[in-house]
């Protein structure tokens, strides 16, 4: 069921979209070489703490993973895109890492995602990652009352065939409110003018991720962390936004 929210429950979500994007813009300033994957995590933790706030992943079992998530954020490491889970390893000079992270204030969700490059960055991956942010602001633009859910997805779409990258639509989008996930689903490709009419409450998560060279993946055997199939390098950006009457509004912005 799709449930559409007022314009009282938006303001709620954007309070812990202004928390989410707290905690991605402090961890960016964080991320370097040298650093463990784990002091992110235990950061993030402790930034959730003190706000009184409850991590959407710790516990989570979908249908897919090994055991409940037991981490506050998804780490993903170069060819790791999706899901990663936070392990005991040290950033180098030219990783590239996806934070991604959802969390609960006072009962209402948002979900942010950002990739940065650790160190020196190799102009393919600086191409890859400005790639993701393009087709997220072209789904947010997008993302207007009257318009269809097909249009985000091709949107998304239409900017990685301009830059030749293939998509994949196993994973993607997703609506949010009370929980992490809701309906509906938004793929990362789709056709213009079809599927659900966006209207004024409806919020979501949009998500594009792109692998440098392939549209298949791989998980790692701890059931959780999804890898672009060939090993190329990966990225992903997402914002929590809800449509309005006046169009899109983004609740996951980083404070000016």
């Amino acid at each position: 069921m799709i449930e559409v929210k007022s314009a009282a429950e938006v303001e709620r979500m954007a309070v812990a979209g202004a928390f989410v994007a707290e905690i991605l813009t402090e961890l960016r300033g964080i991320a370097a070489v040298g650093v463990n994957l784990l002091d992110l995590e235990r950061h993030a933790r402790e930034m959730i703490r003190k706000r009184g706030a409850v991590s959407c992943y710790w516990d989570y079992s979908p249908s897919f993973g090994r055991g409940p998530f037991r981490n506050v954020i998804c780490l993903s490491v170069n060819d790791a895109v999706l899901h990663g889970l936070p392990f005991d390893y040290v950033l180098r000079d030219g990783d590239v890492l996806t934070m991604d992270i959802a969390v609960s204030v006072d009962g209402w969700v948002a979900d942010s995602a950002v990739t940065v490059i650790v160190g020196t960055a190799d102009p393919e991956d600086v191409r890859l990652v400005r790639a993701t942010e393009e087709a997220l602001e072209a789904a947010i633009a997008a993302a207007r009352p009257g318009n269809r859910l097909g249009d985000i997805s091709a949107a998304i779409g239409a900017v990685a065939r301009s830059h030749g990258y293939p998509v994949n639509t196993e994973f993607g989008g997703h609506g949010l409110g009370r929980t992490m996930h809701e309906e509906p689903h938004v793929a990362n490709k789709g056709k213009a003018g079809h599927g659900l009419r966006l209207r004024p409450g409806l919020t979501l998560a949009l998500e594009p991720w792109f692998c440098r060279t392939t549209d298949r993946i791989v998980f790692d055997p701890d059931g959780w962390t999804i890898r672009s199939a060939d090993g190329s390098r990966t990225a992903h950006s997402e914002h929590t936004i809800a449509i309005t009457e006046d169009g899109c509004r983004v609740l996951t912005l980083p404070a000016a």
